[in-house]
């Protein structure tokens, strides 16, 4: 599902210093430093841009270098994303709220044109796509835990990848439509990035999801998790942020900051002090 705010964004300045695999289904690798952490993993997930909008592959680049391993961005979309680039919109100022022409405009100009898209990307195609790449990653390497951050319909897929225990710890960031029952069966600690104004992960769609994770976490002390909000901002900064303002851009920088801070501290296992 998709929203106005979905096809909003701007490119990250910088290009990709990793390199697309043909033999891993076209998965884009940015790979851990020499003297990194050699058994760990992060799977990107990207929005509805997918591979083709750089951005996902210059923040997997970031991740690789400061949480020291290899991170994957799985062609998930098998080559076809949901949005085309030439649907990315610029949004007028950071505190815009669709209005009723907007959605007009959405629907018409983007959404109709991209409904084929989404029905070839729904989830559960998308799922069986993902399970075929954790397979693949399996039989190639060697990792022993595995995280994962997904962004708008990624941050979706990432809410329901966490029930699945493919994975060891998960960011989500502006997920996309997801339900409190997906929350519900979450069975790895998650670190949520919140905008202030998102028509999916509105103020009380949070507050609920909060409160369903402390709630699990009161019989599973294991289940660790956070929210962050960042106020100011809106559905798809983390991943598009608009570079006319700088305290988006800053938003931007510390959500990725949340995102390495949190896969650091839930895969990498801790050196016993010496002392």
């Amino acid at each position: 599902m998709l929203c106005p705010k979905c096809v909003e964004g701007y490119e990250l300045p910088g290009e990709p210093t990793g390199s697309v695999h043909a033999d891993y289904q076209g998965a884009y690798l940015a790979p851990g430093p020499p003297d990194g952490q050699k058994g760990i993993a992060v799977i990107f997930l990207t929005d509805g841009f997918g591979l083709p909008l750089k951005n996902c592959k210059i923040m997997a680049d970031k991740i690789a270098e400061r949480v020291g391993c290899d991170v994957w961005v799985p062609d998930y979309f098998a080559g076809r994303p949901p949005v085309p680039l030439n649907a990315m919109n610029m949004p007028d100022k950071a505190d815009q709220r669709p209005t009723v022409w907007d959605w007009l405009k959405f629907i018409f100009i983007n959404g109709i044109p991209v409904l084929p898209g989404i029905i070839r990307n729904r989830p559960s195609v998308v799922a069986v796509r993902l399970a075929s790449f954790f397979a693949l990653l399996k039989e190639k390497k060697s990792y022993e835990k595995i995280g994962a951050v997904g962004y708008c319909f990624g941050g979706a897929t990432a809410v329901r990848l966490s029930s699945t225990g493919l994975i060891n710890s998960v960011v989500i960031c502006h997920p996309s439509s997801f339900t409190i029952d997906e929350v519900r069966a979450i069975k790895v600690p998650s670190s949520w990035v919140c905008p202030e104004v998102d028509i999916f992960l509105a103020h009380q769609v949070r507050l609920d999801a909060e409160a369903t994770l402390a709630t699990k976490k009161e019989t599973d002390p294991s289940i660790e998790y956070e929210f962050k909000d960042y106020p100011g901002t809106q559905h798809g900064f983390a991943a598009r942020p608009n570079h006319k303002y700088p305290e988006l851009v800053e938003a931007h920088e510390q959500a990725l900051d949340q995102t390495v801070n949190w896969l650091k501290k839930t895969l990498i296992p801790e050196v016993p002090s010496t002392a």
